[in-house]
């Protein structure tokens, strides 16, 4: 499925001047039929496994407790 420029910076959720930027500098495939625009949405498939899986492990490290520092007791 060919998704529009509007339509691929709602459906990565960014904006419509990054997804142009990327165009500009060939990260993003796109095909352009008269003065249209498309781009191919499944091109974006890995990139938004790998996003959920950096979110998660952010998540998972920001939920870690912080160890108790075992010099805080040491009261000389």
């Amino acid at each position: 499925m060919y998704l529009t420029i509007e339509q691929t910076a709602d459906y990565l959720d960014l904006p419509v001047g990054e997804i142009i930027r990327l165009m500009r500098e060939k990260q993003i495939r796109y095909l352009k039929v008269d003065d249209e625009i498309f781009i191919y949405r499944e091109q974006f498939n890995l990139f938004l496994k790998e996003l959920e899986k950096q979110k998660r492990a952010r998540d998972e490290y920001l939920e870690t407790p912080i160890p108790e520092d075992p010099d805080i007791k040491d009261e000389d």
